[in-house]
């Protein structure tokens, strides 16, 4: 494959890396922090103003129609600025799984995400191995009722709508859009400033009209599942690229003994390491988004790839690089422990190296 953005996607780059680039300078993140809000409404009602939110959202509903590399090279920009926006949450796990299998009346839920006036979230994550799920849904009285607990929801109580996925009885998995209010919620803690929730269905009612797509064949399920893989790597691709500029910046300017400290072999050799983790973990993102985008069968064995380099090489590469800054590297008021916490926050939302591993084993061995 070509691995070189397009001129469209290029244009896309350009304009997140500009948007980002003005409105998470590290003094408005640091008066972001200070602030205790769920996210920073200024940064993200910008993004809706340049139409950065609208890329993968169908055009009946004012979106520009695109697929997963766009949000990948968009999610990658909010990485490398550790940007507290909830693009991950609302386009990777609501609203390209809403474009793709909504209704006409599901999609013109999309609407008001293009202006910045609405969150949207999807429930990826259950108690135990990411990507199972063990909650259900029943039919009664011309709806659903949903049971079980997901976890990690990233702002589920902001969201005007959770995707919720649920073993239907006498079917497959369906995805439910539900409201908060109709579900209980309990803050889990974070790495970030961006808020976990732990979603308790419990008897939860969700309408006919709140099955996505109106059925429940595990496509949309399915599609959710691709889309976290693909959208928590491709932050965890910017994230890893921000620490290592950082990284290089401070090992090139800063002296002992007279020398920089990049011109130290042992330095230049950790230096390199933390490239190839990140060169790593870039391939495996771009050739898993692309094939997502072509509707390949190997996708979600290249976003497991990928995913198993966010949740371990590139973990073991930001403590190279906190290493690297000495204790200024533990210091809250330098840039870096934005960069470990938001790696520390993505390995946790895909479930980890180890589960990352199963997931794929249990992919080749259906393959055999």
């Amino acid at each position: 494959m070509d691995f070189n953005l397009d001129e469209t996607q290029q244009e896309i780059k350009g304009l997140a890396a500009e948007v980002l680039g003005r409105e998470c300078a590290r003094e408005r993140l640091e008066e972001f922090e200070k602030s205790g809000a769920p996210f920073d409404e200024a940064a993200w009602k910008a993004l809706a103003q340049a139409g950065l939110l609208g890329i993968v959202l169908p055009e009946d509903a004012g979106g520009a129609g695109l697929g997963p590399v766009e949000l990948a090279v968009v999610l990658r920009e909010v990485g490398l600025r550790a940007a507290p926006v909830p693009v991950y949450a609302s386009l990777a796990l609501a609203a390209l799984p809403i474009a793709r299998h909504g209704t006409a009346e599901q999609r013109a839920l999309l609407a008001p995400l293009t202006e910045g006036a609405m969150v949207l979230t999807g429930a990826f994550r259950e108690v135990g191995t990411a990507g199972e799920v063990a909650a259900t849904a029943r039919e009664d009285g011309g709806g659903y009722v949903l049971d079980g607990v997901k976890t990690f929801v990233p702002y589920a109580r902001e969201a005007a709508r959770i995707l919720v996925p649920a073993r239907v009885e006498g079917a497959g998995i369906g995805v439910f859009l539900v409201e908060p209010a109709a579900v209980a919620l309990t803050e889990q803690p974070s790495a970030t400033s961006e808020p976990l929730y732990r979603v308790v269905l419990d008897g939860a009612r969700a309408g006919a009209g709140d099955l996505l797509g109106g059925t429940a064949d595990g496509a949309a399920w399915d599609t959710l599942r691709r889309c976290a893989l693909a959208g928590a790597v491709a932050v965890s691709s910017g994230v890893i690229d921000g620490a290592l500029e950082l990284t290089k910046e401070y090992t090139r300017t800063r002296e002992q003994f007279d020398r920089a400290l990049a011109q130290f072999q042992a330095v230049t050799m950790q230096i390199s390491d933390v490239y190839i983790a990140k060169r790593a973990l870039d391939v495996a993102v771009w050739a898993g988004v692309w094939r997502l985008a072509e509707g390949a069968a190997d996708a979600e064995e290249l976003l497991e790839i990928a995913a198993y380099n966010a949740g371990d090489p590139v973990i073991r590469a930001l403590y190279t690089c906190q290493h690297l800054h000495g204790g200024i590297g533990l210091d809250i008021t330098y840039p870096l422990h934005r960069y470990f916490a938001w790696g520390k926050h993505c390995a946790h939302l895909l479930g980890g190296a180890d589960d990352r591993l199963d997931a794929l084993g249990a992919l080749i061995a259906q393959e055999a």
